[in-house]
């Protein structure tokens, strides 16, 4: 699932920013340079910029735009993001959720579409409201598609009720992430599960992707 430019996308809350990090220091284990940009200009609580300190003591370069968290459409964004389809090794892009967050990708589609590969991978979570039906996360996805002018290449489910999960509520949520898969046309590629839980899911969730916890929400900290 992870290709030279990979983009993590999908709806607010679902767990898009905790993915991309651990992603980002999984894909430092290859040895190869890693850049995280953070381009999550709508939701100013759970910036993958504001995990500074981890990546770069994991030695993962990154980007944040002075605007993040805003509303401001800013040429200081175009003229950092012209710099990384250059870079070496990988580049993950932690997008801002739904289709307002991922309209900025609109403006630089013509350069994923001009290199070799990428990946855009949408994140989906059974108990998220409003894409808590199939039905209604393949409809998320194409408005993320349209307002992006990109194609979603794979589905990250990433299904988790915060503090409160256990392994039956993965479990349980693997038949809505084949409903997604089958809506979009879209492989299923992983489905994470907090590091704590992955002895007793092993062999019973297939693309299991067991992942540190490391976005807490502030009244869990």
């Amino acid at each position: 699932m992870l290709k030279k430019l990979t983009i993590v996308c999908g709806h607010y809350g679902c767990g898009k920013t905790n993915f991309a990090l651990n992603l980002a220091a999984d894909a430092k284990k290859t040895g190869q340079p890693v850049t995280l940009v953070d381009l999550d200009i709508v939701n100013p609580y759970f910036r993958s910029g504001d995990y500074r300190e981890f990546l770069e003591r994991n030695g993962i370069t990154v980007i944040t735009p002075w605007s993040a968290g805003t509303t401001l459409d800013s040429p200081s964004l175009t003229a950092q993001m012209f710099s990384v389809f250059d870079r070496e090794g990988y580049v993950i892009f932690d997008v801002g959720g739904d289709d307002v967050g991922a309209s900025v990708l609109g403006r630089f589609s013509k350069l994923f579409e001009s290199q070799p590969e990428y990946s855009m991978l949408f994140v989906i979570n059974k108990y998220r409201h409003l894409i808590a039906a199939p039905e209604d996360a393949a409809q998320l996805l194409a408005e993320v598609e349209a307002a992006s002018k990109l194609r979603a290449t794979g589905l990250i489910n990433n299904s988790h009720l915060c503090t409160q999960t256990v392994a039956e509520d993965i479990l349980a949520s693997v038949d809505y992430a084949l409903g997604v898969a089958e809506k979009t046309g879209l492989a299923l590629l992983a489905t994470t599960a907090p590091k704590s839980l992955a002895d007793e899911l092993n062999g019973k969730i297939e693309n299991l992707y067991p992942v540190d916890v490391i976005v807490k929400l502030l009244w869990n900290t």
